[in-house]
């Protein structure tokens, strides 16, 4: 059996359209659902001892292991646990200080209700998150964020779409409120990322990313041509000038174009003094990454010279289009 039929032409982009404009009214519906249970739920979380369980079946599951991702990395310890597992022995996984948050759009899925016996029984405070307030997942919980879409943008109204994409911007929404309440920070986001960009960048100092060896030199005399050869022999857009008064200087890649448009020919003639920056930006060794890269972006340049006292160790650059 097929559901193509060639000879029609369809015009995809309108249907592509439709379903955006159903999921993003969907979401915008859940904004004057926000209120008490919504703060309830986080001022239980953020005084609460034990982790968040997220639980789901299908569609709604796979949603709930981003929920807990989410929870996770931003502060609240979570963790998803697939409700047929449960029935078979992963329950012993859920302490009594755990509070579990079962998630169906229906409120009625079997998986999740067989287990509120086990969780009234070990005495877990149960959050929900359902389209159904009248459900009995939601009678049975302490709070229930109510996640109602008024269609699906699937066209034949069956497959969750719109009620998945409200139930994954309500979980981001408890997890960004929890990690405000919590005053999570960039540095707190960090330690559970070291791996990513911007736990590097915060744990990471300046003596971890520095180029410190054969590192280019010319005298403020030398010609700017002597000077854009060792540019581009070490690879680094830049040289280092040595002064007689005021410490090291520096040229950039940039500074040799700008040199060329302003003075044309003439360049030939001029020397490493005529364009150096004299003074140029520097830090310590033991700067972090993060506050480098912030400096650099602060006086829009591409470099910095890591100084220690008198002496230069090395040199930390930022190509340009450089994703950190």
């Amino acid at each position: 059996m097929s559901f193509n039929d060639s000879s029609i032409r369809r015009d995809h982009a309108t249907a592509a359209k439709r379903v955006l404009a159903l999921e993003a009214q969907a979401v915008s519906d859940l904004i004057e659902r926000i209120g008490e249970d919504f703060n309830a739920i986080v001022e239980s979380l953020i005084t609460s001892r034990g982790r968040v369980i997220v639980c789901g079946m299908g569609k709604s599951g796979l949603i709930g292991r981003k929920i807990a991702a989410t929870l996770a990395s931003t502060g609240t310890p979570s963790f998803f646990m697939h409700p047929a597992e449960a029935l078979h022995g992963d329950l012993g996984m859920v302490t009594e200080e755990d509070y579990f948050l079962g998630i169906s759009n229906s409120g009625e899925t079997h998986e999740l209700l067989a287990l509120l016996s086990f969780l009234q029984d070990n005495g877990n405070r149960i959050l929900a998150m359902t389209g159904n307030p009248a459900s009995t997942l939601a009678r049975h919980s302490t709070h229930n964020l109510n996640i109602a879409v008024a269609k699906e943008a699937c066209s034949l109204n069956l497959a969750p779409t719109s009620s998945s994409t409200a139930t994954l911007a309500m979980g981001d929404a408890l997890a960004v409120a929890l990690l405000e309440a919590r005053g999570f920070g960039p540095e707190n986001f960090a330690r559970l990322h070291p791996g990513g960009s911007l736990g590097r960048r915060l744990f990471e100092r300046v003596s971890d990313a520095m180029v410190a060896r054969s590192l280019p030199w010319v005298k403020a005399g030398d010609s700017l041509l002597e000077a854009t050869r060792h540019i581009t022999s070490s690879g680094l857009g830049i040289t280092l000038v040595s002064t007689d008064e005021d410490g090291p200087a520096l040229i950039t890649d940039g500074d040799i174009r700008r040199a060329i448009e302003a003075h044309g020919e003439e360049f030939f003639l001029l020397t490493a003094a005529d364009v150096m920056t004299r003074q140029p930006k520097s830090v310590a060794p033991t700067t972090r990454m993060e506050d480098a890269l912030a400096l650099m972006d602060r006086y829009n340049i591409s470099s910095l010279l890591v100084i220690d006292g008198d002496e230069v160790l090395g040199v930390v650059t930022r190509q340009p289009g450089h994703d950190d």
